[in-house]
């Protein structure tokens, strides 16, 4: 998944940090552009999942209307119940965070010591959690409501995943960096979640208020939000149209897995998940050896014989903990929200998403950091410069 490049391309559009910033209308951004790209068998099954046949508020997928559904309306679900008693505790399934990360000065993915935290419980073990649970709803050993409510889940923390300050736990993920945006004071996390996606909304140029050539396919996804017209211009001009090339060039590749030669003896996902592949062939869930090695390849090595016995084993026991690199167990051959959040969490240094700038000014002790407008610009040269 080439997140960075397509970081760069968006920037491109004079509006890429809005593209990154997930507030509720981020979230609906994201699940209306996955939906416009599923497969059209696809979308009606996820409709029967959240708008079962028999529901009378609802048109059912059988309906010869496409879409049967959309799936933005679900997409800020989980936002919106994890405050509740009954969600509170998954508040931490939002986002994961290295503890060594330090954008932007070094960001450590997950670095030595692992992962902050208790032991699997983030969101990239979450997006892999939520889907074996709708697999297990597919192959018929889980109820309605698990495979709903799991279904939610797996579209909100896809859009989490892709925010790159839910990968880093510096500042509880910049919500502890206080930052000044036009006028406002805010924190940093504020300023991607809701800020810029507004400002972007605003500034869209008028031609992409109304339908445009060779876009029915995505037209009948769009429902009248005021984000369409933001929708309208990534995909015309991000994607490209039949007949009008867009600026991304390897948009096939961005869901696809590490792959290696050496799948042969790879571990499977729980019976569940098998049971669900046996019925769709097509989706191939068995371990991917490959990625196991490739991650053990850029692993920091350890030294025990360097360090005294009771060290050795309380760093063990501190990764153990801390969640050790249980990577190797959320990736598969078809979902990999390791292999992808590795390359989204660079952005927070590369782009940067977290401006280096602000760690100075916290060094310097002023405690605040200002942010005059976009504080990265397009150049001609690059990406994206400070």
């Amino acid at each position: 998944m080439k997140l960075q490049t397509f970081a760069c391309t968006l920037a491109g559009l004079a509006s890429l940090p809005s593209a990154m910033a997930w507030g509720a209308a981020g979230h609906e951004i994201v699940a209306t552009i996955a939906q416009i790209h599923l497969d059209p068998s696809v979308l009606p099954v996820l409709c029967d999942i959240l708008y079962p046949p028999s529901s009378s508020s609802h048109k059912a997928s059988t309906s010869s209307a496409y879409p049967p559904c959309h799936l933005a309306p679900i997409a800020a679900w989980a936002d919106r119940v994890r405050g509740s008693p009954a969600y509170r505790w998954t508040a931490p399934l939002h986002y994961v965070g290295a503890v060594d990360d330090a954008p932007a000065d070094s960001c450590a993915f997950p670095g030595p010591n692992g992962w902050a935290g208790r032991h699997n419980i983030n969101v990239l073990a979450a997006v892999s959690n939520k889907t074996g649970q709708v697999a297990a709803f597919l192959s018929g050993e889980a109820g309605l409501h698990e495979g709903e409510e799991a279904l939610k889940y797996l579209v909100h923390f896809m859009g989490d995943m892709h925010m790159p300050l839910h990968l880093t736990g510096k500042e509880r993920g910049g919500n502890g960096a206080k930052v000044t945006y036009d006028g406002r004071v805010s924190n940093l996390h504020s300023v991607w979640d809701n800020l810029l996606i507004a400002q972007a909304l605003r500034t869209v140029p008028p031609n992409y208020t109304w339908p445009l050539p060779d876009m029915r396919g995505v037209e009948a996804h769009l429902r009248g939000a005021i984000y369409d017209p933001y929708i309208r211009r990534i995909i015309y001009e991000g994607f490209g149209t039949d007949a009008v090339a867009g600026r991304f060039t390897d948009v096939e590749e961005w869901l696809d897995c590490p792959a290696d030669d050496s799948d042969a003896g790879g571990k499977w996902l729980p019976d569940a998940a098998s049971a669900f592949t046996a019925q769709h062939p097509t989706l191939s869930l068995k371990r991917n050896a490959g990625i196991r090695k490739r991650h053990r390849a850029s692993r920091p090595k350890f030294a025990p014989a360097k360090r005294d016995l009771w060290g050795w084993a309380w760093g063990a026991l501190a990764r153990v903990w801390r969640g050790g690199h249980d990577e190797e167990r959320w990736d598969t051959d078809a979902l990999c929200p390791y292999a992808w959040a590795r390359e989204i969490h660079q952005l927070n240094c590369a782009l940067p998403v977290w401006p280096a700038g602000l760690s100075l000014s916290a060094a310097a002790g002023d405690g605040d950091g200002t942010i005059m407008g976009y504080w990265v610009a397009w150049s001609e040269g690059g990406c994206l410069k400070v």
